[in-house]
């Protein structure tokens, strides 16, 4: 089987290459960059460096939230012929924090008390009744990037001010005291292949590797396992990175990220994510495969009536005649199952909508 990894060639998108290799005939890397797709023409929609991109079993898509438009698009036209891990939709909703917390809320995943301001004056109505400290986030952006600690309405008015320069809709979201300490658990389609405990540097709120946090590897609970494989599923994603925070009230999701970073999880919990990844990849599209090769109607047939049966039991199967004109011809395994030649001659028996053909014996 053939497969490809379309990404922006990080490490994480090299090991899994790598991984891949050993499962698939054939692996091929494929630059998101060097990527176009074309609209409104009948040609090949998907090009690779301005050639149609080959025929895959499967194609894992994966890129930062900047290139989420060419992702959808080209997933769009994909998924129906080749297992894709992503859907199509969630490289929309899944870069957007706001859309995200949409599909939280509606699949019932626990998340922390979230607030949307479209403008400034909305936003200074929401900072005057929340409680805090609070997170002030922008939609987009991964690694923890965008995301702001206010521990008062003074230092979030001062926040809110900056903000306002920027002209952009932010998130306000309640703050969940961990003391510094996150959980980062990949899905790998649906379980829990590798988690870890992150904690923030000090003075620091973010608890991302990226940001300077440190890890170890821990095993999670069966409902903090649940909750993370059902966040994949809100967002339309097989494969992703969740990331969870463990609050007095239990679990909540704060991020779903479905270009996880493999080399600090890996790092830490000695997992081979990787390899995880690209057996259920490989799996998948076997599945898919298998289940896309239907018997034409040629093969059907000839297995009906190869069936052993009694003698006294007509052979019958369900079929479309071919019309020529004002004639019609018999399927091929009819002829030679019934042992017709054009050097007989037959007699035939018609009714409206029924006929019988017999061949003649003196």
């Amino acid at each position: 089987m053939k497969a490809a990894l379309i990404s922006l060639g990080s490490v994480s998108s090299q090991w899994t290459i790598e991984a891949m290799k050993k499962y698939f005939d054939e692996v091929d890397e494929i630059d998101l960059r060097c990527i176009e797709v074309n609209l409104g023409k009948k040609s090949e929609p998907v090009l690779f460096e301005g050639e149609p991109l080959k025929d895959y079993d499967c194609i894992f898509a994966k890129g930062s939230f900047r290139y989420s438009g060419i992702l959808h698009s080209l997933s769009l036209f994909l998924q129906s012929k080749s297992y894709m891990p992503i859907n199509a939709d969630a490289f929309t909703y899944a870069h957007n924090k706001l859309l995200t917390h949409l599909l939280l809320q509606k699949a019932e995943v626990p998340m922390p008390r979230t607030y949307f301001s479209p403008t400034v004056k909305a936003a200074r109505q929401i900072l005057e009744k929340v409680n805090y400290p609070i997170i002030m986030k922008f939609p987009q952006g991964t690694q923890g990037k965008g995301v702001m600690f206010a521990d008062s309405f003074a230092s979030a008015s001062s926040v809110l001010d900056a903000l306002e320069t920027l002209k952009q809709p932010f998130l306000v979201q309640e703050y969940v005291e961990t003391e510094g300490t996150d959980i980062r658990a990949i899905v790998v389609g649906d379980k829990v292949v590798a988690a870890m405990e992150r904690q923030a540097v000090r003075g620091e709120a973010r608890a991302n590797i990226h940001a300077g946090g440190k890890g170890k590897a821990i095993t999670l609970d069966n409902f903090t396992k649940k909750i993370a494989v059902q966040a994949s599923r809100a967002v339309g994603a097989d494969i992703c990175g969740v990331d969870i925070l463990e609050g007095p009230k239990g679990p909540v999701v704060i991020e779903v990220n479905i270009s996880p970073g493999l080399q600090g999880i890996t790092g830490v919990t000695k997992i081979d994510v990787a390899d995880h990844i690209a057996r259920f990849l490989f799996a998948k599209a076997q599945d898919m495969k298998t289940s896309q090769v239907k018997p034409t109607a040629h093969e059907i047939l000839k297995e009906v009536l190869e069936q052993d049966k009694p003698k006294e039991q007509k052979n019958e199967f369900i079929s479309q005649l071919d019309f020529r004109g004002e004639r019609i011809l018999l399927p091929e395994v009819v002829t030679k199952h019934g042992g017709f030649s054009e050097d007989d001659e037959y007699t035939v028996h018609i009714e409206k909508g029924k006929l019988s053909i017999k061949k003649f014996i003196l």
